[in-house]
């Protein structure tokens, strides 16, 4: 039995490799499976360098989140963080939050059951998609339910079953090309500018494993350094993969399914094949690391008196939060299957960087709440990391910023319902 959190209903049951874990599938879904070939044909030989190029962009974003995370040894993440400007901020904080993760999940959901399709032919009919969905879904969110430690487990399991097939698939490339590719020529800041949502969107989840720290042993040291490491880790393996196709792939190729042409291209039909089911445990390992890191949101609202009771309800027997769970994999297989989701997952990287943005000017007044001061370093820092997240939303079209704007004005009115039901 794992150590209890602050509240004595938590089990901190999540260590350094299930927070890195957290973490990586968060970043990693199905992006990686579509992004090489888009790079390729728009930057060339540069390519593979784009992603330790954008890791150290985010790692002015990522550090001020570490050291917050040092500071709020507990559940919400975000929600914690924004509490310093009030009650509205944090809930409106979390509601996007909430929103966005939820409508990645829906999403990732639907390219699971495209990908079982491709293998299974009956999980491409109407029934048979919602079958699919409801079960996966409904699966994952069982396993969450039972434990946080058997969560953590099945990602574990999922995240070697996808990042062994992928780094064997580019060492395999590596070793078989001819030579490796020249970087090229640095690309313009407007060609850089163009690719940055794109980019960017390779690395945005990295906070899954912040949300969850009310459950996270040692949780002011375990995150810091898991939060780091994986961004470090992730840019390794997208760049490995990237170089890979860009050394076997011919220039202007633009296959629907790259990493499965690579793999046709290195190994036949199986290596297809092997992607295939490659790419299935990568989107169940993202939409089981959204699973246990999300419906902490909405227990973390309960707990401050911003959502109902009801959801902040811990399962005596399993010291999880079931109720927010539950409701999290119904409104995702609802969404999945509705399809009704689809204008959501348009802003979710344009929410994501102002969720960052507050959360890393919360640093300095949550400091000097218990008597620490902000040295000049971390106020660089924190500029900084303001600058990028400012400059990466400013690429957003203006329909993803009327849709940010629609959902901020719902999020107004549950906030006013919540506040008046308690």
């Amino acid at each position: 039995m794992g150590e209890k959190d602050s509240d004595g209903a938590l089990r901190r049951d999540i260590g350094f490799v299930g927070s890195a874990f957290l973490s990586f599938n968060g970043i990693v879904g199905a992006g990686i499976f579509a992004l090489p070939a888009a790079l390729h044909l728009q930057f060339g030989a540069f390519s593979p360098w784009l992603f330790p190029l954008f890791a150290l962009l985010m790692l002015p974003i990522a550090l001020p989140l570490a050291r917050l995370a040092a500071l709020f040894p507990m559940s919400g993440g975000p929600v914690a963080y924004t509490a310093v400007f009030g009650p509205f901020v944090s809930f409106q904080i979390g509601w996007l939050y909430y929103v966005a993760r939820t409508a990645a999940l829906a999403a990732n959901a639907n390219v699971f059951a495209s990908y079982a399709a491709a293998l299974w032919a009956p999980a491409g009919t109407m029934v048979g998609r919602a079958v699919l969905i409801a079960v996966l879904v409904g699966a994952i969110t069982w396993v969450n339910v039972v434990g946080v430690r058997r969560a953590i487990r099945a990602l574990d399991l999922l995240t070697l079953l996808k990042l062994a097939p992928l780094l064997a698939l580019a060492f395999w490339g590596l070793a078989s090309a001819e030579a490796l590719p020249a970087p090229g020529p640095l690309p313009s800041l407007s060609g850089i500018e163009a690719a940055a949502l794109l980019t960017l969107y390779a690395f945005i989840g990295f906070e899954n494993s912040l949300v969850p720290a009310g459950e996270t042993a040692n949780a002011q040291r375990t995150i810091p350094r898991a939060l780091i490491a994986t961004i470090v880790c992730t840019a390794f393996t997208y760049f490995v993969v990237q170089l890979a196709y860009v050394a076997t792939m011919p220039a202007g190729a633009q296959p629907d399914a790259p990493l499965a042409a690579l793999a046709t291209i290195l190994l036949g039909p199986v290596g297809a094949l092997v992607l295939g089911a490659t790419a299935l445990a990568s989107v169940a390992g993202n939409i089981t690391g959204s699973m246990t890191s999300t419906p902490r949101v909405t227990y973390a609202l309960a707990r401050d008196r911003l959502l109902p009771d009801w959801f902040g309800r811990v399962s005596a027997r399993y010291a999880t939060p079931a109720n927010s769970i539950l409701f999290m994999g119904a409104l995702g297989i609802l969404l999945a299957v509705t399809g009704s989701f689809v204008w959501l997952a348009i802003i979710s990287t344009l929410a994501r960087l102002i969720i960052y943005a507050f959360s890393i000017a919360a640093l300095p007044p949550s400091r000097r709440r218990i008597g620490l001061a902000t040295g000049i370093g971390t106020l660089l820092l924190i500029v900084l990391g303001l600058a990028v997240c400012a400059w990466a939303a400013a690429q957003s079209a203006w329909n993803a910023w009327a849709m940010l704007f629609g959902l901020a004005l719902a999020g107004g009115l549950f906030y006013a319902i919540a506040r008046r039901s308690q």
